[in-house]
């Protein structure tokens, strides 16, 4: 996610926030703002840096991106976030332009999801995602799968759930409840990427898709993750962006707060390789 604003405003940090390597191929980039104009410009400047889809952030919570009309404060304002969706779709070209809402700002009916889907859709919108929760819930309660469903009812346009997805059985029992045409995948990847190949497995009826990584292949892919890091971002970056998220990958295991402790203070490669493989 990146500011409209930064972004035509050529920010240093923004653009650094959109570096990516061939290897992530195919690429979006969700873009965040409440002014058409800018919101427009921005989406060209990211179709002319190579993305290969776009997306409209319609549910960021934090009052930051909601403050000055953006994110999920959209959700409150169906003219200007038609007239956000309809520039976008005009300024790029080539590429698919997609809507990622969440199902209500403080109403939790799901009504104002499936109006700014609609809309979505009348102005040239290929697809939507809906968040089930309301900006007022933030991160809290329950993801509303129903109200996904009311969208997805709602609109011909694909309709993608979002949600409290963690494995293979959420991601079934999401799309069985809801009818919608795929799955996005927020928080339940930090720290796990053997997410996908168990919704993979679940979603193609393999048997025991079910899978828990052993503490060492953790351990291997959170050090591949800060390789990775330090090679494009070099060490002292490197190490600093990763801290928080080579926690990720063992925040279920005992230990997790003393490690987290450590690895804060972590300034080199070789300080956090030795706490990675030393964890547990």
């Amino acid at each position: 996610m990146v500011s409209s604003e930064s972004l035509v405003r050529k920010t240093e940090k923004t653009f650094r926030l959109l570096k990516s390597v061939e290897a992530d191929k195919p690429l979006g980039a969700q873009i965040v703002g409440c002014n058409p104009d800018v919101m427009g410009e921005a989406a060209s400047m990211v179709e002319d840096l190579g993305f290969d889809l776009i997306d409209i952030n319609i549910g960021c919570p934090v009052p930051k991106i909601t403050g000055p009309g953006g994110g999920s404060a959209l959700l409150r304002e169906p003219k200007t976030a038609a007239e956000v969706i309809r520039k976008v779709v005009k300024s790029v070209k080539n590429i698919p332009v997609t809507v990622k809402m969440r199902k209500g700002y403080a109403d939790p009916s799901g009504d104002e999801a499936v109006n700014i889907a609609k809309i979505a859709e009348d102005v040239g919108a290929s697809a939507v995602t809906v968040h089930g929760r309301t900006r007022e819930q933030g991160y809290s309660g329950i993801a509303d799968w129903e109200a996904i469903g009311k969208v997805k009812r709602a609109i011909k346009i694909p309709v993608f759930g979002n949600g409290d997805v963690n494995n293979g059985e959420d991601a079934q029992r999401l799309i069985d409840i809801s009818g919608c045409d795929g799955v996005m995948i927020g928080r339940g990847a930090l720290g796990n990427p053997w997410i996908y190949k168990s919704i993979e497995n679940t979603l193609n009826k393999k048997a025991n898709p079910a899978y828990s990584p052993s503490t060492e292949e953790q351990r291997e892919a959170a050090l591949k993750h800060l390789k990775l890091e330090i090679e494009y971002e070099g060490e002292k970056i490197g190490v600093l962006k990763c801290r928080r998220m080579i926690c990720w990958y063992f925040k279920e295991q005992a230990g997790i707060a003393k490690f987290r402790a450590k690895i804060n203070k972590a300034t080199t490669f070789n300080e956090v390789e030795d706490l990675i493989l030393n964890f547990g």
